[in-house]
């Protein structure tokens, strides 16, 4: 790790300025609200995550040929890796405040944990209020890790990045499923009743959704997340935070600010990501088709969970790094930028979109609004997504027009800072940082 750069005096602190931003990161951060959107339709507001294994073949059984197609590409293209770019961004977001702090002379321990109070705040009431599969709550809550690593040197962060990606989710499930495993009394009824019970809550939770009431979602709802849907996300945790990490540590390099300058890194980070996405992402699609065709019994062989977490991890990691290095090389190119530059003011307010999607979510498939869930497949599902996206984008270049912060950027900012924040843009040329080329950002 380089030294710091010498500290000027002591300055109040205070949001980042139109002409701190960089744009390439507010486009990678839009490209991946996108993929989570896309991903929460297909398998959240469609219902399908609550389906049983008769309902979901059944429900296959009866699917289009381009129905079918999505269900297979979205297993390798699209789950689990747009949020790991979330993810990333998150940790790389913490390097940049850290840095604006250090410049400034000011400690970035204080602003920061205030920072992550009101987002825990908000995270909590979007999780329990409207949206389950909330993410904020657990970035924030988690985000307190990055204080732990945030002195330490590049080497200490890979490598623990690596160790919480790739053997915390093996131990973790070690850890839970050893006490089945030494044969303890009442070990293995405890593991059936307990899938039996996810079972039948899943089916509450679907029955909730699709024709409840908006109490009955949140009743429901937050008995679904405390019964089954944390006990599920827990093995998760490390691998969080070991994607905070990368991007802490890519953050720390300037990878993003100085594009540029890392460009032969971009494109061997290309080549092999590729290569590791396609070659984890096929191993899991060959032990799942072997598991389907009743060749593999995963029962007989407990061990194989552990074996295949780490290869999911690798698939998802492979991809995510493959879209953002793809990015990142063809926003040095005037034609791609111009094109590519239509997604930052999407993850320029990217909370604010994000709460949105959301609420157009259950308004359009839950049962005390639209009631779509259940009655679409998967193409018109993504065919919707793309529309509401492509509205989001519009609206998102219209409100920044106009104002220096999304909705929900403002609250949290203001919160955080603990004054309101000026919201209208002083003037219009303001503007003209979003098209500026990224090295001349700092």
């Amino acid at each position: 790790m380089s030294p710091p750069l010498p500290s000027p005096p002591a300055a109040n602190a205070h949001p980042v300025d139109a002409g701190e931003r960089v744009v390439l990161l507010d486009t990678l951060r839009g490209f991946a609200l996108c993929g989570v959107f896309v991903a929460n339709v297909y398998l959240w507001f469609s219902g399908r995550m609550f389906l049983s294994r008769a309902q979901l073949d059944a429900f296959l059984k009866d699917a289009s040929w381009l129905d079918t197609v999505i269900q297979y590409a979205f297993g390798p293209l699209i789950a689990g890796r747009f949020i790991t770019i979330f993810s990333f961004l998150f940790g790389l977001g913490f390097a940049v405040q850290l840095g604006r702090a250090e410049r400034r002379g000011i400690s970035v321990v204080p602003l920061y944990t205030r920072r992550l109070v009101v987002g825990l705040g908000l995270g909590l009431a979007h999780l329990f209020l409207l949206f389950q599969g909330d993410i904020v709550s657990t970035y924030t809550l988690l985000g307190f890790t990055l204080l732990l690593f945030y002195r330490r040197t590049d080497r200490t962060l890979l490598l623990w990045a690596a160790a919480l990606i790739f053997l915390g989710p093996p131990l973790w499930n070690v850890a839970l499923r050893l006490p089945q495993w030494l044969g303890s009394p009442g070990a293995a009824e405890a593991a059936k009743a307990a899938s039996e019970h996810s079972t039948a809550l899943r089916a509450q939770v679907l029955e909730a959704f699709s024709h409840g009431s908006w109490l009955d979602t949140v009743r429901i709802g937050a008995a679904y997340y405390f019964g089954d849907l944390f006990k599920q996300l827990r093995i998760f945790l490390p691998v969080i935070v070991g994607r905070f990490l990368l991007g802490l540590w890519a953050g720390r390099r300037r990878l993003f600010h100085d594009a540029p300058q890392h460009l032969p890194f971009f494109r061997r980070l290309l080549g092999w990501s590729l290569v590791a996405g396609i070659i984890a992402s096929g191993v899991g699609i060959l032990v799942g088709q072997l598991i389907s065709r009743k060749i593999i019994n995963p029962e007989a062989l407990p061990w194989l969970p552990l074996a295949l977490g780490p290869v999911r991890h690798l698939a998802e990691l492979g991809m995510a790094a493959t879209y953002v290095s793809g990015i990142t090389l063809l926003s040095q190119r005037d034609a791609w930028r111009r094109r590519l530059v239509v997604l930052a003011p999407l993850g320029k307010m990217a909370l604010t979109n994000y709460l949105m999607q959301s609420v157009l979510g259950v308004l359009l498939f839950y049962g005390y609004g639209l009631g779509l869930m259940g009655k679409l497949g998967s193409a018109a599902q993504l065919a919707l997504a793309a529309a509401l996206l492509a509205l989001q984008i519009l609206l998102s270049q219209l409100w920044l027009a106009r104002f220096r912060f999304g909705p929900a950027e403002w609250v949290w900012r203001s919160l955080t800072y603990g004054k309101a924040q000026p919201m209208r843009r002083a003037s219009l040329p303001e503007d003209r940082a979003l098209q500026a080329p990224e090295s001349a950002k700092e």
